[in-house]
């Protein structure tokens, strides 16, 4: 079978870390990509969380060397209209035939979640090998993810949900891991103070870990 994840792979293995974007205000889009981007960290995960969501993912997809998506994908509606607003993948914290089915019909590269062996081969056997592992703290964490490893070996996996800089290391560590997908990276009150390059420094280091 021809792997559906062969976009979402390459993205994912841009960098170690994948920002997890929760943006109120449209104006901090394009400096925030920016200062991402320019730390190192080009795969961007924007979740429709905030009514400015859509437009955010509008204005940074015109960032030079950023990869946009839209996260937290839960209908065909959200992906319809993430594809509109230029996402260039999408995240979600689970699947469902029907989100699956939106993706493929709009050609959105999908990183679709998982937290147990079975939801993995439900999606392994829908063609995908590159998924979500969430909520990665609160499903057992690394070794949760690797004892989940042992007899899925083909699927890789993306960690998201309480990764942080003091355990990142323990997932990138992992043979089925590609990159981990974190939120420290930008925090709010730097967001909000328009810390752009404090911003920027995290995204080096946060580059560094792989």
């Amino acid at each position: 079978m021809v792997s559906k994840s062969t976009r979402a792979r390459e993205i994912c293995a841009l960098a170690p870390i994948v920002p997890v974007l929760v943006v109120d205000d449209v104006a901090h889009a394009t400096p925030l990509a920016q200062a991402l981007v320019s730390g190192g960290l080009p795969a961007l995960e924007v979740t429709l969380r905030t009514p400015a969501a859509l437009d955010v993912i509008h204005a940074m997809s015109q960032v030079p060397g950023g990869v946009v998506g839209a996260g937290t994908l839960m209908t065909p509606d959200d992906v319809h209209a993430a594809k509109a607003a230029g996402a260039q993948f999408g995240v979600s914290p689970g699947a469902t035939d029907a989100l699956i089915a939106a993706c493929e019909a709009e050609d959105l590269p999908l990183l679709p979640g998982a937290a147990t062996a079975s939801e993995a081969m439900r999606l392994l056997e829908a063609g995908y090998d590159m998924l979500k592992f969430f909520p990665a703290e609160a499903s057992g964490g690394a070794p949760a993810l690797k004892a989940i490893g042992a007899p899925l070996p083909q699927i890789s996996f993306c960690p998201t949900g309480g990764v942080s800089p003091s355990n990142a290391q323990s997932y990138l560590s992992l043979s089925n891991v590609v990159c981990a997908g974190g939120s420290w990276v930008a925090p709010k009150d730097k967001v909000q103070a328009g810390d752009w390059a404090g911003i920027e420094a995290l995204a080096r280091d946060a580059a560094a870990l792989g």
